[in-house]
């Protein structure tokens, strides 16, 4: 399940408390993001011991300026509450996986 973020608190919450966040930052108008949408939905399914969170950075910009998101999709893989990896644009899904 892909847990929809709405604020700063439920995000440094989400991160800290879980050993592996996979963090989707996106816009719903971004044709790109819709394209990785399904890809995520796949991983989520496959790779149940990480959590998957989305921040819809039109209604949290703070978030996306702190992580330096420049461009949509950003997806940044958090373990241990620290950024570990980052990706920017469509993705292969083998790439992502790879990091966990």
């Amino acid at each position: 399940m892909i847990e929809e973020i709405k604020n700063s608190e439920e995000f440094e919450n989400e991160i800290k408390s879980n050993a592996i966040v996979f963090a989707d930052f996106y816009a719903t108008w971004c044709m790109p993001c819709k394209m990785m949408s399904g890809i995520i939905d796949e991983i989520a399914k496959e790779h149940q011991g990480v959590k998957f969170i989305k921040i819809d950075v039109d209604q949290n910009t703070e978030l996306a300026i702190k992580y330096n998101v420049m461009s949509i999709p950003t997806m940044i893989i958090f373990k241990n509450g620290n950024t570990s990896k980052t990706f920017i644009g469509v993705t292969d899904k083998s790439e992502i996986i790879a990091e966990f």
